[in-house]
């Protein structure tokens, strides 16, 4: 690859955008994400016993869950300002906890409000056709008998597994309170970060293998790319450790005593989920020195033979610049066997070094 064309790779306004992506993150600016035409809302009513799932066509249709006697899990695809604020009003959420639903890059956290609890972290997905990692905000808010989550996409999530348990009667989230809903839905987050890391494992390992076997320009760009991913991974996972141990600390009426373990235990994953993105951010920097030592490597291989031919002609320059001088008496100047002889030396010195080179070890 040409440097030209390594530039022109470098400088793909796509990976520009990447950049600006990852670089650029102001929780405070006006919030610019495009709004759907509309969003859909998924209620779990439930308690040991039975369970009512329905999909709600309006806003409306939910309030009547407010004072179920039941845990409620409301969860709301697609963020549309008005339908948020209404929700969240009916609710009894603060405006400060609606202000951070809708906005845009915020920090994984925690708080307690108005008697209750609540949390904005990422989901993470891994595309395989980009190899990058995209990131989901979500929030949920945990009330007394209720529970509500705000996702920013209506197509994906990591809950999946979580709703077919939610079918099964007599099984433990069934036969909990909306407090062990809440520690499920952050759980089953954490859990799928390993999944993403995994396939971030698996780059790595397979860009490693390259840089070994042939380092050349583009791989140094695959390189800049996978630290990129890092990077948002490393900004997604950090600080949901300090957000589960809020919980932990927050004291807080709505989770209960028995329910504290599931939480530490969720605490265990994410401290081993950060201590692993910082293996691979380790990982990154010694992929980025091995890089530069094979580019050194192969110039002083480079530098080496042009050094051994240099010294190698080295000894027909000389004789041939002797016999090259006007004088008028040069020793064999007039013999006939003087031209065999001088090129006989510029064969024979070369070879005497060649082999003493070789004796020597030096290539």
């Amino acid at each position: 690859m040409h440097t030209r064309n390594y530039f022109s790779y470098l400088l793909n306004p796509l990976e520009l955008l990447r950049t600006k992506k990852v670089l650029q993150v102001n929780p405070t600016a006006v919030a610019a994400r495009k709004e759907p035409e509309s969003i859909k809302l998924f209620v779990y009513d439930y308690d040991s016993r039975q369970i009512d799932i329905r999909e709600l066509t309006d806003l409306p249709s939910c309030y009547a869950y407010i004072e179920s006697p039941r845990t409620t899990w409301l969860n709301v695809d697609g963020l549309r300002k008005s339908d948020v604020e209404t929700i969240c009003n009916k609710y009894g959420i603060h405006y400060l906890i609606t202000e951070d639903i809708l906005s845009i890059g915020q920090r994984p956290k925690m708080d307690e409000i108005d008697g209750l609890l609540f949390c904005v972290l990422n989901m993470m997905y891994f595309n395989e056709k980009d190899s990058a990692v995209e990131i989901e905000q979500i929030s949920i808010v945990l009330g007394k008998n209720f529970v509500i989550s705000f996702q920013e996409d209506e197509f994906r999530d990591v809950f999946n597994p979580l709703r077919e348990k939610l079918k099964i009667n007599g099984s433990k989230i069934r036969q909990n309170g909306p407090d062990f809903l809440f520690y499920s839905l952050i759980d089953m987050i954490v859990d799928n970060y390993y999944v993403v890391m995994e396939k971030l494992g698996e780059r790595i390992e397979t860009l490693e293998e390259d840089i070994v076997r042939n380092s050349n320009k583009r791989s140094l760009a695959k390189i800049n790319m996978l630290r990129k991913e890092m990077i948002i991974l490393k900004r997604s996972v950090a600080p949901v450790r300090e957000l589960v141990n809020g919980i932990l600390r927050s004291e807080s009426e709505l989770i209960e005593e028995k329910t504290e373990k599931y939480f530490k235990d969720v605490y265990d994953h994410i401290v081993q989920a950060n201590d692993l993105a910082e293996n691979y951010r380790d990982m990154m920097m010694n992929l980025h020195d091995l890089y530069l030592s094979n580019v050194n490597l192969k110039m002083n291989e480079v530098m080496k033979v042009m050094a051994i031919v240099t010294c190698l002609l080295a000894p027909a320059t000389v004789i041939g610049g002797i016999f090259g001088m006007n004088f008028d008496i040069i020793p064999l100047l007039h013999s006939k066997w003087g031209f065999f002889i001088s090129v006989g030396l510029m064969l024979f010195v070369p070879l005497a070094m060649l082999r003493m080179f070789r004796k020597q070890g030096w290539f």
